[in-house]
């Protein structure tokens, strides 16, 4: 194929924001999890599949399957749609009581 370039599975793109290393990226419909630090505009590799363990909001629970969401602005995974970027789904129940879910990305 002449025109295949790569998987896709990681992808370099400016970031959006500044990121730390396993931070949610999230680019218009691309949507991953980044390999490294970034400042705003700095290039950076983005996993765009795989699961990962991302910290959630306390009180929510999630059931195996479930949706997860990315809020943005408190940097926390959550099961609230509106106003917020669908990361994937969970892979493992995780209880309100626990910090983190574990998330298969969608890969946009």
């Amino acid at each position: 194929m002449k025109n295949y370039i790569q998987k896709g599975e990681t992808l370099t793109i400016p970031a959006p924001v500044t990121v730390l290393s396993g931070e949610p990226v999230i680019a218009g419909a691309i949507v991953g999890i980044a390999s490294g630090d970034a400042l705003s505009g700095a290039a950076v590799d983005v996993a765009t599949s795989g699961v990962f363990e991302l910290p959630k909001v306390a009180a929510n629970a999630f059931a195996l399957g479930a949706p997860v969401y990315w809020d943005a602005d408190d940097k926390l995974a959550t099961s609230t749609a509106t106003d917020n970027t669908k990361l994937g789904v969970a892979v493992a129940a995780a209880a309100a009581s626990t910090a983190t879910v574990q998330v298969r990305l969608s890969g946009f």
